[in-house]
């Protein structure tokens, strides 16, 4: 059987699709029990790598501000992040963890990782690698 370009495609779009919803799902259990939903989770996941402007925030998490200002609300009471003015701009701030939302970040992501480790544990070592390969270029 021959498979054309197109299927081919479709395929490797919809395996993709599939994988989010499926990633999208694992955050989601594994963020439940730490206390946080899936967009908190994710949000402090993100500041792992440092603080944001709440704009780069908004486009990083594709959320409107108003629903971005709500969540860093709630776990700024929670005392997960904090605001810190960035100077010459007094409307403005940069998100950042706290010391407690640094750990907490930490606990979500390697909760995901260990639910992926157990998801792909069955695969070949040649496949783990060529879908990791293949993952990076396509995040590049």
């Amino acid at each position: 059987m021959v498979t054309t370009t197109a299927a081919q495609d479709t395929d490797l779009a919809s395996a993709l699709v599939q994988t989010m919803h499926l990633l999208q799902d694992l955050h989601a259990e594994t963020s439940r029990p730490l206390g946080l939903t899936s967009q908190q989770a994710r949000l402090l996941c993100v500041l792992i790598a440092g603080p944001q402007g709440m704009t780069d925030l908004s486009h990083i998490l594709s959320i409107e501000r108003s629903s971005l200002t709500s969540m860093v609300d709630r776990l700024e009471r929670r005392t997960l992040v904090a605001r810190t003015p960035i100077p010459g701009d007094r409307r403005a701030f940069r998100i950042e963890l706290t010391p407690d939302g640094l750990k907490l970040a930490h606990e979500v992501h390697n909760a995901v990782v260990d639910r992926i480790n157990t998801l792909t544990a069955g695969l070949p070592a040649a496949t783990r690698s060529t879908v990791t390969t293949a993952l990076r270029s396509i995040l590049r």
